[in-house]
């Protein structure tokens, strides 16, 4: 097996659509970290820059590969570059191009995967914005306001975890379960989680390499993301049933609470006792805005002191992305099969990598 200071056998993949603004510095900092690793950009059909910007450096670098991803998504593209690109290598990483991430990141990894004999490592995020919303939203996702306390979303100790931020896999374990399900647009990782724990894995949370998210720079992009969240998660409750986490319960109940408050208010013309209904909607706007002022107040930035608004639009993003997809009475789709290497043409090869 390779040493900590060799990575030819580790495949890198970078999801991507339109991500001009990180992707040269990303990748810059990827090709002088990860020593003789194979990196391959998976782009989902990009209108900026993007591409132009892997092309260029890919003609310097004999280790990177632009791939088009014609299914766009995320989990797609990452399936597509293990089959075509992850025959005869012994472990997979992947990196998202909206984040930032430690010097020798690579490293960090194997070394936890190794000492700790883990199967998948992930990583904690801590959130940084630029913009004043970004700021506000960054502030939010770094508290237990808008993460409810999730460990991956903090720094802490290291430890074994059901689910974090997904950084590097056992390729043959990854191939063995069938990747991601290219049917989930969010919450993806969970559910591969739930698979490979299944399937035996091991989830290492690994504090070393931890890295930096940059949020959505708008109210609307913000809440799209968290509904597809929602969405996303309770589709993979609806595959793997658990109970709900009281992180979850709690946001799950803010659509339910909008749509009894606002009922409230109009019907309160005709009898006041209505506003009651409006109470539960109240309660919680004024304490994710109290909450969000004390963020401000703490951190000494007044942009802070609107996380309140921003877990406002992540709360209820999410609440009603699971409310409508969990009453969708479709029947759940079947967890995809194993993987198969294929060769760059996109010949499928004869063979399927297993569990031993």
């Amino acid at each position: 097996m390779a040493d900590a200071w060799d990575d030819t056998d580790v495949l890198i993949v970078v999801p991507c659509l339109n991500e001009e603004e990180h992707l040269s510095a990303l990748l810059t900092d990827l090709l002088a970290d990860a020593r003789g690793a194979l990196i391959v950009v998976a782009d989902g059909g990009s209108e900026d820059r993007s591409p132009q910007l892997v092309e260029a450096l890919a003609a310097r670098h004999s280790n990177l590969v632009l791939l088009d991803n014609p299914k766009r998504i995320q989990s797609a593209g990452v399936n597509l570059a293990a089959r075509r690109y992850g025959a005869g290598r012994r472990w997979l990483v992947r990196i998202d191009a909206h984040a930032g991430y430690p010097v020798r990141f690579v490293e960090r990894l194997r070394l936890a995967a190794g000492g700790m004999r883990a199967t998948s490592v992930v990583v904690p995020m801590v959130t940084r914005g630029s913009a004043c919303f970004q700021k506000a939203a960054a502030a939010a996702q770094n508290s237990v306001l808008g993460t409810g306390g999730a460990p991956h979303r903090h720094l802490g100790p290291g430890r074994w975890v059901d689910h974090g931020h997904h950084a590097l896999f056992d390729l043959e374990l990854f191939m063995a379960v069938g990747g991601y399900d290219e049917n989930f647009a969010a919450n993806e990782d969970a559910e591969l989680d739930r698979r490979l724990l299944a399937a035996g894995g091991r989830i290492w949370l690994e504090p070393l390499a931890a890295i930096t998210y940059y949020p959505r720079s708008s109210m609307a992009a913000l809440f799209r993301q968290y509904r597809n969240y929602g969405k996303g998660r309770a589709r993979n409750l609806r595959r793997h049933p658990a109970p709900v986490k009281l992180r979850q319960a709690l946001p799950l109940a803010v659509a339910p609470a909008i749509a009894a408050g606002l009922s409230g208010i109009a019907f309160s013309a005709w009898n006041g006792a209505a506003l009651l209904l409006a109470l539960p909607m109240a309660c919680w706007l004024a304490v994710s805005l109290v909450f969000g002022a004390l963020l401000g107040y703490r951190s000494g930035c007044r942009c802070d002191a609107a996380a309140g608004v921003a877990a406002i639009i992540m709360h209820a993003g999410w609440s009603l992305g699971f409310l409508s997809e969990a009453l969708d009475q479709r029947r759940p789709q079947e967890a995809p099969g194993p993987l198969r290497f294929e060769p760059a043409d996109g010949a499928v090869q004869d063979r399927t990598m297993f569990v031993a």
